[in-house]
């Protein structure tokens, strides 16, 4: 298994996939992250992305039922895992304790 340390990336990848829920499929993913971040995000970046993650277990994936609209291709799937979820919050966390360490004399200049 790879490092378990959540790059930049693939932090906003994870925090994309916990806010879809029940419907964080790589196109979805893809889509929110457009959306919400400005960037282009190219699907076989984020696929990359995907692996890695699944590779560190943060997140799990399944495959959805085939449908007609897909031409009986599945959907995989992705849902963030108690590791994914820690992993989150200790990235937040470190991110707060930064960010509470900056006097607010500095914000204003910045």
């Amino acid at each position: 298994m790879k490092g378990t340390h959540l790059g930049e990336f693939e932090e906003i990848v994870l925090l994309t996939i916990a806010a879809l829920i029940n419907e964080a499929y790589s196109v979805a993913i893809c889509d929110e992250l457009s959306k919400h971040t400005g960037r282009n995000a190219k699907l076989g970046v984020v696929h990359a992305v995907l692996n890695r993650l699944e590779e560190k277990n943060f997140v799990k994936s399944k495959l959805g039922e085939a449908t007609n609209a897909r031409g009986g291709k599945r959907k995989r799937y992705y849902t963030v895992t108690a590791v994914g979820k820690a992993a989150l919050v200790k990235s937040k966390e470190m991110r707060d304790e930064l960010w509470s360490r900056i006097p607010e004399r500095t914000l204003k200049r910045i």
